[in-house]
């Protein structure tokens, strides 16, 4: 069936809670994905960084096909083979102690608010049912009504109420505004150390470092969603490592199975993870052996393969070549290892037609906040694979008008 009727087909019986661009995939390896038609195109987006290591990795594949065979789920009712290892290999790849496992990132960021609610009750001695936690201004954590009733993002909230109480925003960036707005009933600082969907915002130098000094200072648990910025995307194993500034808890989805199956997990130390007894928090898939088995071998990719350090090394050359582009679009190029944005001034008219001229050229990325175009391509990348997209982003910045 070619694209024009599955689209048709999409747009009638499927929600239209998405705005895709119209190219239907069918088979992704590496770096590149195909559309039914067969035509053939470099993937610039890893769907939003959960192919770190590039589409139906063969270890990944295998790993999954051999667990498939032999079971897939227990339910947390019983015990099996592949949790324990999986517990204790991303407790080690992360420096944590404990893990509670889920299985999308909206569910791991509703697991680490009711950790450190608990927390704050049982541990700092918060009154019950008045823990407040603070997140930042253009937070993306996730789509649940929890979540959207503390983002500032309009679109994502509006009609959804009523919205929980609990929560404060500060400006992204600001550790002053953070301190400020600390009360003997803040029991966390919620935050992305890369704002990834607010358009690849970083914060300036040193604010990491303070938001750590800040949450010790006032016996504040440091909550890092490193969902989409962890495990190799900004060219560390995680974010918070440009400025050493370990988190008491990071939220972990996307790449942590390789974008082959929905694995998710809060990772955190023993006193912390500890406020949990049975029957208070759970998942009939969480923890399954065939999740874990997988990201097992998706854990073991990053380090094998060393894509931590080719994320680095690429995204640093990435970005020292669209800084030589002469556009009157771009507006500022910025980015971490390979989670790049371009954001373009409001002239140009939005992001979104760069990006279908840029799918026509065989090279596929998405818009983000309408005037930026992201790029984060797998990780397995190669600089010729690099040389090649950007040919493709220079002609189309500075053709288009």
């Amino acid at each position: 069936m070619k694209a024009e009727e599955l689209i048709k087909i999409e747009d009638k019986y499927g929600a239209h809670n998405y705005h895709p661009l119209d190219v239907i995939l069918t088979k992704g390896e590496g770096v590149w994905v195909w559309d039914v038609d067969g035509n053939k195109y470099l993937d610039f987006l890893a769907a939003y960084s959960s192919v770190n290591q590039g589409h139906c990795h063969p270890r990944i594949i295998d790993a999954m096909k051999a667990q498939a065979e032999k079971l897939t789920i227990t339910s947390r009712a019983f015990r099996n083979d592949q949790l324990a290892h999986f517990c204790k290999e991303v407790c080690e790849f992360t420096g944590m102690e404990m893990l509670l496992p889920m299985n999308s990132g909206a569910e791991a960021v509703e697991t680490a608010i009711k950790t450190v609610r608990k927390w704050g009750y049982t541990h700092k001695n918060v009154p019950l049912d008045q823990a407040e936690i603070i997140t930042c201004a253009e937070n993306f954590h996730g789509r649940t009504t929890t979540i959207v009733g503390f983002s500032t993002e309009e679109l994502y909230k509006k009609y959804f109420g009523p919205y929980p109480a609990g929560f404060k925003s500060v400006p992204f960036g600001d550790a002053e505004a953070l301190e400020a707005a600390i009360t003997d009933k803040t029991v966390a600082f919620m935050f992305e150390p890369i704002q990834a969907e607010a358009g690849v915002l970083i914060p300036p130098t040193g604010y990491l470092k303070k938001v750590r000094e800040i949450c010790t200072k006032h016996n504040v648990l440091m909550v890092a969603d490193e969902i989409q910025t962890g495990l190799g995307r900004t060219g560390k194993r995680f974010a918070c490592d440009y400025e050493n500034a370990k988190p008491d808890i990071y939220i972990l989805g996307k790449a942590i199975s390789g974008g082959v199956y929905p694995v998710s997990a809060v990772v955190t130390k023993r006193d912390i993870m500890s406020v949990f007894t049975p029957g208070e928090h759970g998942s009939t898939f969480a923890g399954n052996p065939l999740a874990c088995a997988v990201a097992r071998e998706a854990l073991k990719i990053l380090v094998d393969e060393k894509l931590i350090e080719n994320s680095y090394e690429l995204g640093n050359y990435f970005m020292d070549r669209l800084r030589t582009i002469d556009s009157k679009h771009i507006k500022e190029v910025r980015g971490r290892g390979l989670l790049i944005g371009v954001e373009l001034h409001a002239t140009a008219g939005g992001a979104r037609r760069f990006c279908e001229a840029l799918m026509d050229e065989g090279m596929l990325c998405k818009e983000t906040h309408e005037n930026t175009i992201r790029f984060a391509p797998p990780l397995v990348a190669k600089k010729e694979d690099i040389d090649w997209a950007f040919e493709k982003i220079e002609k189309i910045l500075t053709t288009l008008d």
